[in-house]
């Protein structure tokens, strides 16, 4: 009667492992421990690109970005109340046309949005009978006004020139706006100016330049 043999035919090839040599043991442990090695030093090298990273965020954030929202109408239609925008201060000089936010003044403790219209140097003038705006004689095209610029109560009696830290401030919603006409608001010291407001933010629909 035949030999009976292993149903399962691989059984016969398979051959015992042979043993590693301990030379070739060393390497694969030395070749994981440089692996492991490899990964701590990336992840420390993360570590530190990502808190360097942060720290730059919060620096931007706290000196040269910040956050404002709009409250009120005087600078409709170009901003309207609860506008979230992205403001500038790194190296700001004012200029004209710029929007910026005041910080506080004599008469108002709240910061304001307000629009530049004459720096330091400059001769500003208002024709109330028209509602021309001229800076150094030159009749101002401002396209972003509503309505017409209007005397306010307590008229501020504008100097021949802006003083040197100073500048003239108008809402663009020229008829609803408390700004640099009265001396309620008066002239703006340059020091008390956060920044320039950059980016609308909020609502999403309208995200962008705020000078578009």
């Amino acid at each position: 009667m035949p030999e009976n043999k292993s149903e399962n035919p691989t059984e016969e090839k398979r051959k015992p492992k042979k043993p590693v040599p301990e030379r070739k043991q060393e390497k694969i442990a030395e070749e994981e421990e440089e692996l492991s090695v490899n990964i701590t030093a990336f992840i420390f090298e993360w570590a530190n690109a990502f808190m360097v990273a942060l720290i730059v965020v919060v620096l931007l954030l706290t000196f040269a970005f910040r956050q404002v929202t709009v409250s009120g109408s005087s600078m409709t239609d170009t901003l309207a109340s609860g506008d979230r925008l992205i403001i500038s201060s790194f190296m700001y000089t004012p200029q004209y046309g710029d929007i910026v936010v005041v910080s506080h003044g004599e008469n108002y403790d709240e910061p304001i949005i307000k629009r530049v219209i004459a720096t330091e140097g400059q001769a500003l003038s208002i024709n109330y009978d028209t509602g021309d705006v001229s800076v150094d004689g030159v009749i101002l095209n401002e396209p972003y006004i509503k309505g017409t610029t209007i005397r306010l109560r307590h008229p501020l009696d504008i100097p021949d020139k802006i003083p040197e830290g100073y500048v003239f401030v108008m809402g663009d919603n020229r008829e609803g706006s408390l700004d640099s006409r009265s001396t309620e608001i008066g002239l703006i010291p340059v020091s008390n100016i956060i920044g320039k407001a950059e980016i609308r933010i909020y609502p999403l629909a309208e995200f962008g330049s705020v000078y578009n």
